[in-house]
């Protein structure tokens, strides 16, 4: 099985022609196979892509990083242990088909899939009831268990995060409160965005990184305004 020496690579290209393929070299020379690539961002000075990469067995993840910064310019900014299931969802265009294919159910859908195209590890809904009371509507698969069990209310978080009701898409951060002080130990990398309101908001989620960047976060506004669209008022 190879699923547990998956490795989620984030790399920092320089612009300059022909880098990513000499990452890709110099990754293969290590005997280390890339399964995707996903463009992150464009711009003038290079690009931020992420490689889903496979380590050969008792393959070091150093090993992956010394490859990829082989190559002059180029910097890794984050690798982390990945498991790759992309449920089908290879991109927000896969995404918006499933959304369209069940309107009634896209929050559900965009919930369960939004980890897929934006490499993260889970995805919740989160329902802003009141000051005292936030319900979890939805969650992906790999999503942790935040209810208060010992509340004897499961379906709801212990602490209502300070950040909640939100009004547009931001990263959110693990020390902003409402959400287990570990994730910061963890350095979880947290994005939130409102789902036609408001008090409904999905919130990603990615153990060590890497940090969710501007062009991510306008992409999950945009997915989630149209699941609210399809779902309409009554969600």
């Amino acid at each position: 099985m190879l699923s547990y020496m998956s490795h989620l690579m984030r790399v920092v290209l320089p612009d300059r022609p022909g880098t990513l393929g000499a990452v890709a070299t110099a990754l293969g020379a290590a005997a280390i196979d890339i399964l995707s690539v996903t463009v992150v961002e464009r711009g003038p000075v290079g690009a931020v892509d992420d490689l889903l990469v496979v380590l050969p067995p008792g393959g070091l993840a150093d090993r992956a990083l010394s490859a990829a910064q082989s190559v002059p310019g180029v910097v890794v900014e984050s690798l982390r242990p990945f498991l790759a299931d992309g449920g089908g969802v290879a991109d927000d265009l896969d995404l918006v088909d499933a959304l369209t294919d069940q309107p009634r159910d896209a929050a559900a859908t965009l919930t369960e899939l939004a980890p897929c195209v934006f490499n993260a590890d889970w995805a919740v809904l989160l329902e802003h009831v009141d000051e005292h009371d936030v319900r979890i509507r939805e969650t992906s698969v790999g999503a942790p268990a935040l209810g208060g069990d010992d509340l004897g209310v499961p379906e709801r978080l212990r602490l209502v995060p300070p950040w909640l009701p939100l009004d547009r898409a931001r990263p959110v951060d693990a020390s902003e409160g409402g959400l287990p002080p570990r994730w910061q130990a963890m350095s979880m990398a947290l994005a939130a965005a409102p789902v036609g309101r408001d008090q409904l908001v999905i919130l990603l989620g990615r153990p060590g990184g890497p940090a969710f960047r501007g062009t991510e976060i306008s992409r999950l506004a945009h997915l989630a305004g149209i699941a609210a669209s399809l779902t309409g008022p009554s969600q």
